[in-house]
């Protein structure tokens, strides 16, 4: 009786590992990755030299840059990208840094949407853009006109995009 236990202590100390290898392999989960595209105008411009084409953010634009950074807090980009643009660089700016991230420059007249989402696939993804280019990077990535331009005076506008396979969902919150 001895021997019978000897033997099957050792067994259990001995051939679990081997047990649990081939579980696993039979098991094996494989994890399709979710790519998530979070889309924002950029913040209030200064608006008091019309002839300008590249103005910066003004103090309300600036606080509002901080509050999409404080809003995003939870959330753990990959990648941010921005025109290149003074206003659009300083609404991402904040969240960047929040996220030891470089900002990334995009073309939203030169964007291969095939080749961005095959860049991006299985990241997070901050966006930021203009009243006009993120409602079209938004139905783009989406392969559907659901969104229109974005009212001038709207700088509130999240579109969040996700991707898993072949299932696209969208929506837009606005975040004051």
């Amino acid at each position: 009786m001895k021997n019978l236990i000897v033997i099957l202590l050792f067994s259990l100390v001995a051939f679990p590992s081997c047990a649990q290898k081939s579980t696993k392999n039979e098991n094996k989960v494989t994890l399709t990755p979710t790519t998530t595209y979070y889309l924002i105008r950029h913040a209030e411009k200064d608006r008091s030299d019309k002839s300008n084409p590249n103005p910066d953010l003004k103090q309300e634009g600036l606080q509002r840059a901080e509050n999409w950074a404080e809003h995003f807090k939870e959330v753990n980009f990959d990648l941010i990208y921005s025109t290149n643009y003074n206003r659009t660089i300083q609404t991402a700016t904040p969240t960047a840094k929040a996220n030891n991230l470089e900002i990334e420059i995009y073309n939203p007249s030169d964007l291969n949407i095939d080749e961005f989402r095959n860049k991006t696939k299985g990241k997070t993804v901050l966006i930021v853009g203009h009243s006009n280019t993120t409602p079209r990077f938004v139905n783009d990535l989406l392969g559907d006109e659901k969104y229109d331009n974005i009212a001038d005076d709207n700088n509130a506008n999240l579109y969040i995009v996700t991707i898993t396979n072949d299932n696209i969902s969208s929506e837009v919150l606005e975040i004051n």
